[in-house]
């Protein structure tokens, strides 16, 4: 694979990656509502999921589901009511906004669970691994496959050094907003219905076509 590829590929990725999107939302609240090692468990299951879409993309089971509408429906509507609970339990609960020792706290598998389900039943990640790394790959060069883990392995990389800048800005802000209710309750509000519009955003959706890379 040729160098320049693999660095303007590094860029699009970190510019890709600072985009705001469920992954995103979801790593900052848990990162204001329970502090940086909450939102860097979450990004460890977003992560997680990152690696699951590649190596089904690498094997081909991305390409089949995309293929099939049924199946693509079947993932947009789980992801998207996911995605809906999750917005539903962040304005309705505040508890889990609540840092205090007497509130409820999520375990360490429940966070790392929300991070991995947003990210594995979205779409929107599948379609990214088929219709985008092909046009990074060399073709007749080295296995596709090698090339195609390359890719996965660099951006899950460069994903991860992206969302820890929200983790650790959002962590920095935990202890302020946590001072002033009324803050607590609009960012509950602002978070939630954010998520909830990434949600409806997956379930209206269409199928994309994926054509082969030329």
């Amino acid at each position: 694979m040729e160098l320049s590829r693999i660095v303007f590929f590094i860029l699009a990725t970190a510019g890709l990656g600072f985009l705001p999107g469920p992954n995103i939302a979801l790593t900052v609240s848990r990162s204001i509502a329970r502090g940086r090692s909450a939102g860097m468990k979450v990004l460890l299951g977003v992560e997680l999921g990152f690696f699951v879409h590649l190596l089904a993309a690498g094997v081909g089971f991305t390409a089949l589901l995309l293929a099939i509408p049924a199946a693509y429906n079947a993932m947009r509507f789980a992801g998207g009511a996911y995605l809906l609970y999750i917005a539903f339990k962040v304005i309705r609960n505040p508890h889990n906004w609540s840092r205090e020792a007497s509130s409820p706290s999520e375990s360490t598998s429940q966070l790392i669970a929300k991070g991995f389900l947003t990210n594995v039943l979205n779409p929107k990640t599948a379609t990214f691994y088929l219709s985008v790394f092909p046009q990074f790959i060399t073709p007749h060069s080295t296995s596709i496959l090698g090339q195609t883990m390359l890719l996965g392995a660099i951006h899950i990389t460069v994903s991860s050094l992206c969302n820890m800048v929200y983790v650790l800005g959002a962590g920095s802000l935990a202890g302020f907003l946590q001072k002033h209710p009324t803050w607590e309750r609009i960012q509950r509000w602002l978070f939630g219905t954010l998520i909830g519009l990434f949600a409806v955003k997956i379930l209206t959706q269409k199928r994309l076509s994926i054509a082969p890379a030329r």
